[in-house]
């Protein structure tokens, strides 16, 4: 690996562990800037139409850790420059990255683009995390795979249990437990990767 990669991969960790920080900051932020947001009976992209601070806070957060987000995919590209079917489940992850960044760009209200935006992000992430999973256990790098493969189930099952029983009246529940499943794979690959760049200094 040269040292122009190396840097890249090292920049793209960083973002990878950033990236579901400020999500998540800018999230919590603006459930505390408006009081009458209820996790069980609004959705989070309720906070991205609100007055005062609380839009700006959602919808810029989502903008920039998608942003952070797509950096982090081009690292990963560099990562898995010998597996192809890695770079499909890569290159669909760009994908939610890109489809986070929309959600801030087109809010709850401009309809049907949110909707496709929202809808697209968690298809897209669950993808990718089956594509990636199935091609690291293929490769043998049994830890990512089945790694990848747990965070795919747990992003997965409250979307499953939400369409079957219905066990709350709206999805921000759902929600976040599908983006604290993409957040802690993001911060573990994030780490994985800078871990290889202090190995090839080392």
């Amino acid at each position: 690996m040269s040292r122009k990669e190396d840097a890249w991969i090292k920049l793209s960790g960083i973002t990878g562990i950033v990236a579901p920080i400020v999500a998540f900051t800018c999230i919590l932020l603006s459930t505390a800037s408006y009081p009458p947001f209820s996790w069980t009976n609004n959705a989070l992209s309720d906070l991205g139409v609100k007055e005062g601070i609380t839009a700006p806070l959602f919808n810029g957060g989502l903008m920039i850790s998608g942003i952070l987000a797509l950096i982090f995919a081009a690292g990963l590209l560099k990562l898995l420059n010998k597996n192809n079917v890695g770079k499909i489940g890569v290159l669909v992850f760009a994908l939610a990255a890109l489809a986070l960044i929309t959600i801030g760009i087109f809010r709850e209200n401009a309809k049907p683009m949110h909707y496709y935006a929202s809808v697209g992000f968690f298809v897209f992430f669950l993808i990718a995390m089956l594509v990636i999973a199935g091609s690291s256990l293929y490769a043998k790098s049994v830890k990512t795979g089945l790694f990848t493969l747990i965070v795919a189930i747990i992003a997965a099952a409250p979307w499953a249990i939400e369409f079957s029983v219905r066990f709350v009246p709206d999805v921000a529940i759902p929600e976040a437990i599908s983006a604290v499943a993409a957040s802690v794979w993001s911060i573990a690959l994030g780490i994985t990767m800078l871990n290889k760049t202090s190995q090839s200094h080392g």
